[in-house]
């Protein structure tokens, strides 16, 4: 009993709590929140009575809300100001969706007066086309004009989005979409890559490859392309260089170490003698022998082969219309290769575990001055690729 009125008393609570928030919304002016929050109470249940203060609230902050915006729609009109006609559309067709939110749940009825709420639905439909048709007349010279006028590549990204807008809003406008691609293409910043070598070294021609199929970089940037490969009709923006400055390769090394293991083991057996020189038997008259100990020893070489490359680089980008450098990053990459083997001399019983492992272990030929440089390649890729996509050219 104790629990079932706890939960009583916490729905309630619950209830309460909801109600207050609805209405501070509705005092504070915030009559979308508190419309919101009521229409989602009575749309799980609005015939339920602990409900019929939702009822109340949504009444009045729907009346209230729909006045405010209409004398808003009012002024902007009286403005004149064609910029203000996204405002004023995007009114409208928040009132029409607000009542298409409504209307599902009617009739609302509140019990204590013995009448249905009251809402004053109005037909936007021909506000809505009306509006759009202006907007998207607007939006269209205006995008026009910012590409004819265009200054700067921002002016032509100001218009993509302006044809982008129209076309979301009125799809198929005029040749909005012909424009709009028109935009982009002008608006986008063009960068020519280009990979040099100071080093003494031959850089592998696949690595260069991976360094340059940006493809593979998962860079999302609309309003950048980079090319590998530089197309005589562009002019390019920019240009971002790969400058290989340093390629160091060690000599092949084999290091030996040398150890001796001796141990103790068990090497057969022999029989006890009694005090007569026979056999001793046991108690059950079998023949007893004891361990036989020998201590064994083994010579262990462990042979290390290794060998290290390291590249020393840079990225540097460079405005093409200035010729000045506007940022450059350091860049170091290494890879070390490292095989371990090993051979014995005596008995390999002396050896732990771990040892006489190695011993199946060979000599391998060590990788060539190019695969060290392809796989310390690797590593630059990964920075590389984490500097191109940070960074901003404006």
């Amino acid at each position: 009993m104790k629990k079932f009125l706890l939960f009583i008393t916490a729905g309630v609570l619950i209830s309460c709590g909801g109600v207050k928030k609805t209405q501070e919304a509705l005092n504070s002016g915030n009559y979308q929140l508190a419309m919101n929050k009521a229409i989602k109470n009575l749309r799980d249940n609005k015939t339920k009575k602990g409900n019929q203060e939702y009822v109340l609230l949504l009444e009045e902050a729907f009346a209230k809300n729909q006045q405010r915006e209409l004398e808003q729609i009012n002024f902007l009109k009286k403005d004149g100001n064609p910029a203000n006609l996204e405002k004023i559309y995007n009114s409208y067709v928040s009132l029409r969706n607000l009542q298409n939110q409504i209307k599902p749940l009617l009739p609302l009825p509140i019990y204590d007066e013995n009448r249905n709420a009251s809402f004053q639905f109005k037909d936007y439909a021909n506000a809505i086309v009306n509006t759009k048709e202006e907007l998207a007349n607007y939006l269209y010279d205006n995008a026009v004009q910012l590409s004819k006028n265009a200054v700067n590549k921002q002016d032509y990204r100001a218009a993509y989005e302006d044809f982008a807008y129209l076309l979301k809003i009125n799809p198929g406008f005029k040749d909005a979409t012909k424009r709009m691609e028109e935009a982009r293409l002008q608006g986008q910043d063009y960068v020519k890559v280009a990979l040099y070598n100071a080093t003494e070294q031959i850089i592998p021609q696949r690595l260069e490859d991976a360094l340059l199929d940006f493809n593979t970089y998962g860079i999302n940037d609309f309003w950048t392309q980079y090319h590998a490969n530089p197309l005589d009709n562009i002019n390019y923006d920019y240009e971002m260089a790969l400058d290989f400055q340093n390629i160091f390769i060690s000599p092949e090394h084999v290091t030996e170490k040398q150890l001796v293991k001796e141990k103790i083991v068990k090497d057969g057996f022999e029989y006890v003698l009694d005090k007569n020189g026979n056999v001793a038997k046991d108690s059950l008259g079998n023949d007893i022998k004891v361990d036989k100990l020998k201590t064994v020893r083994c010579d262990f070489s462990r042979f290390t082969q290794s060998k290290t490359a390291e590249i020393g680089a840079k990225i540097s980008f460079t405005d093409l219309k200035t010729n000045q450098v506007i940022n450059s990053y350091p860049l170091s990459s290494g890879f070390a290769f490292e095989h371990v083997y090993a051979s014995h001399s005596g008995d390999k019983r002396a050896l732990e575990q771990d040892l006489i492992n190695l011993l199946a272990v060979k000599s391998v030929p060590f990788p060539s001055n190019e695969q060290m440089v392809f796989d310390a390649g690797e590593d630059l890729k990964l920075r590389l690729k984490e500097i191109v996509k940070r960074h901003q050219f404006n």
